[in-house]
């Protein structure tokens, strides 16, 4: 199964809104995103129907096994991409702009090619 960019994004963004609060909801999730309600329920019934959230009998949404790993790779590839384009000096809002752009292209090849020099080279933020 493979999501497309818009669907990593709402899984990202479902997984730090959980951080949060166990409670998540799509108006919360079109409010932190900046999407219309609608486009938002569109998306979320893609990700119920591939089997990466589930809706409670509340109404709040929860990310299924296979949802919250697929979030944690995305948003651990936008942490650790953001801190590397801070780290060679671009500002913090650029970096974590285009570290959204990248971590859905980027292949697992050179994402662990990346972290293993970040690991072995360690970072000053």
């Amino acid at each position: 199964m493979t999501i497309r960019e818009s669907g990593e994004m709402y899984l990202e963004t479902i997984y730090v809104l959980s951080q949060k609060s166990s409670n998540v909801r799509g108006i919360d999730v079109g409010a932190y995103m900046g999407f219309s309600k609608p486009s938002v329920s569109r998306a979320i019934g893609i990700l119920k129907k591939d089997g990466l959230v589930m809706i409670d009998g509340s109404g709040f949404i929860k990310l299924t096994y296979k949802g919250e790993e697929r979030a944690k790779l995305i948003y651990e590839r936008h942490m650790l991409l953001s801190k590397l384009l801070v780290n060679i000096g671009v500002d913090e809002k650029t970096a974590s702009e285009d570290a959204c752009r990248i971590e859905h292209y980027i292949s697992e090849k050179t994402f662990e090619a990346i972290k293993k020099h970040v690991e072995k080279y360690g970072s000053r933020k």
